[in-house]
């Protein structure tokens, strides 16, 4: 079987150590701009894509989080370098993880915003509920550009707003309503619990004091439990979009992390 195509990605910055950046369901590789300004000012090579679906990436035929796993391996050994680490924020935590137990054999470090290690029993009442309550607006004639402020309101603290949110909100309106479905089946039909145990390489778990439907902190507080080693972190004032709502408080954790655990070949000349 001919391996599958390399999805759509950015590269910035150069060096041995690289971050690859997974976006969440509602997404793609440009909503991570003030990420990407930063680790590549502290001297990591990042590379940011988009799922595929997203972007000019097709949406393939059953998509699913452990399709779209593969499809990162893919681009990880296609773009790795010495040291690599998964930031998956959402969706894009379950991607990291069960793509780590496809290759942890070339990434050595994660990084899970706001994200998941199950959605329960595949085709349970709460993940049908899950579904339904996310495309009704759409099955009721809403587009996504409609539908994007409201959605991203719901999931961030209250009061939060600027530039980065709208870009979160811009980026959601361009998306493909074929491809928001699917990925709202996608997530809600994920298991990965099997994974966390596998995790042995230094682990950061990040969530949002309000975000109190899509991945509440007691919940990621307890999946972090069960990565051995893992660090846990919950940024207090925001919600499900800590990366956007405060972005510096956001990279001043992450780079802490990267920079105690990977010593990035900048510092070492500096």
């Amino acid at each position: 079987m001919a391996n599958p195509r390399i999805p759509d990605h950015s590269v910035s910055g150069t060096g041995d150590t690289t971050v690859f950046l997974l976006h969440g369901a509602f997404g793609a590789k440009e909503y991570w701009l003030r990420q990407i300004q930063s680790l590549t000012a502290a001297g990591y090579r990042v590379v940011a894509w988009d799922a595929p679906g997203y972007g000019v990436s097709p949406l393939p035929a059953n998509f699913t989080v452990e399709l779209a796993a593969r499809a990162a391996e893919q681009l990880v050994r296609a773009e790795g370098t010495a040291t690599n680490i998964l930031l998956g924020h959402s969706m894009g935590g379950m991607i990291a993880q069960r793509c780590y137990s496809y290759c942890s054999d070339v990434i050595h470090g994660l990084v899970l915003s706001a994200t998941s290690a199950a959605f329960g029993n595949k085709g349970g009442d709460w993940q049908q509920e899950f579904v339904r309550a996310r495309v009704a607006p759409l099955d009721n004639g809403m587009t996504l550009p409609q539908l994007a402020p409201k959605m991203v309101r719901a999931m961030t603290a209250n009061g939060a707003g600027g530039d980065n949110l709208q870009r979160v909100i811009d980026v959601i309106g361009l998306m493909r309503e074929e491809t928001f479905r699917a990925a709202i089946v996608a997530i809600s039909q994920y298991e990965g619990r099997d994974v966390l145990p596998m995790i042995t390489v230094p682990t950061l778990v990040m969530s949002g004091g309000h975000d109190a439907n899509a991945a509440p902190p007691k919940v990621m507080e307890k999946m972090a439990s069960k990565i051995a080693g893992s660090e846990y972190v919950c940024m207090e004032d925001v919600g499900h979009f800590g990366w956007a709502e405060d972005a510096e408080g956001f990279n001043a954790i992450l780079l802490e992390f990267l920079d105690r655990k990977f010593a990035t070949q900048a510092a070492k000349i500096a």
